[in-house]
């Protein structure tokens, strides 16, 4: 890795699957189970490493629950909401593209 190259990741908010992280979170809360199925093919790890990125950036919220076995809830912050806006422009620019790209 290149020096800095930690810093550098810290800086790069949304990436790899954290855009499909927010999708999914902006409907409702969901375990980390139910947002892995959501998902489709994603491991363990990444997800986890996913939330933990989003949580340290606080756009995701992680709620435990005392129950047996450990029960935990992930929510967009107020912070994770407001990317809706982006992630709908994104969006529109894709479809935009994809469709002049067809004709």
């Amino acid at each position: 890795m290149p020096a800095g190259g930690a810093k550098h990741q810290d800086r790069l908010v949304l990436q790899g699957r954290a855009f499909a992280v927010i999708a999914q979170l902006y409907y409702q809360p969901q375990g980390f189970n139910q947002l892995r199925r959501n998902l489709g093919s994603i491991t363990v790890k990444s997800l986890t490493d996913t939330l933990r990125h989003l949580e340290r950036h606080q756009i995701v919220k992680r709620r435990v629950f005392p129950t047996i076995p450990v029960s935990v809830e992930y929510s967009l912050t107020e912070k994770g909401r407001e990317y809706r806006a982006i992630l709908l422009q994104m969006r529109q620019w894709g479809e935009k593209w994809i469709a002049a790209r067809k004709e």
